[in-house]
């Protein structure tokens, strides 16, 4: 990788191969995946670790219960 980095024009000096595994991560969650799978494409032993280190990216699931609910509408 240190090889490489500057044969790569835009690349920051500081980046690092395990930059991509967070890019990946970053990536599947945005794309909606669910935290099975990402555990599962990184390679995690546990759910637990994957949500310790990406559960900040995953949709607030109060703000999804709240859209939810609010969808059905209440008859008034």
């Amino acid at each position: 990788m240190r090889a490489a980095r500057p044969k790569i024009p835009g690349l920051p000096e500081g980046f690092r191969l395990h930059d991509l595994r967070h890019y990946l991560a970053s990536l599947l969650i945005g794309s909606g995946l669910d935290v099975k799978v990402v555990q599962h494409r990184l390679r995690h032993g546990s759910a637990e670790t994957t949500l310790e280190t990406y559960g900040h990216l995953w949709p607030d699931s109060d703000e999804s219960a709240r859209a939810a609910v609010g969808a059905v509408g209440v008859p008034g």
